[in-house]
């Protein structure tokens, strides 16, 4: 998200512009399609600001998710993890989410942006009048390569 936005979107909601709020929104965009835990960020913003406190981590990334700017998403992991929210072009920001597969035997996460639930959506608003205004898919299963150590230690 370019800074400039941020800091608007900052000002219209009376918070301050601060070198903390900024430098997590840059390290976020520093890693793009990355499921990052405020551990995570706390570790990399102390690369650059070593007297940086993780409360301030998680006050910061809790203003970025009150602004729609990062999302927070879990994994059934334990963890709470962010990521920059998809931008949808001259609309702002995007009305649905990218959705996640999650290997439930190595943990590894596959994101993946086809959106198959827009039939349904149409569905539930011409039946029942219910409008979508956003939806999360997560997909637990295994992935290739731990389905191929399953399939060799089965063998053995």
């Amino acid at each position: 998200m370019n800074q400039n936005v941020f800091k608007q979107m900052l000002k219209e909601k009376n918070l301050k512009v601060t070198r903390q709020r900024q430098l997590v929104l840059e390290l976020m965009g520093d890693h793009p399609g990355e499921h990052l835990t405020a551990e995570d960020i706390y570790g990399l913003a102390r690369e650059r600001v070593p007297e940086i406190g993780l409360a301030t981590i998680y006050r910061t990334l809790q203003v970025l998710v009150e602004l729609q700017v990062i999302d927070k998403i879990s994994f059934d992991d334990g963890f709470a993890r962010y990521e920059l929210r998809q931008a949808a072009g001259e609309e702002g920001l995007s009305r649905h989410h990218h959705h996640h597969a999650i290997c439930s035997r190595c943990g590894a996460v596959y994101s993946f942006e086809e959106d198959l639930l827009d039939n349904l959506e149409e569905s539930l608003l011409e039946r029942l009048g219910f409008l979508v205004l956003d939806h999360e898919v997560k997909l637990f299963g295994y992935c290739k390569s731990c389905r191929e150590q399953m399939k060799e230690e089965d063998l053995n």
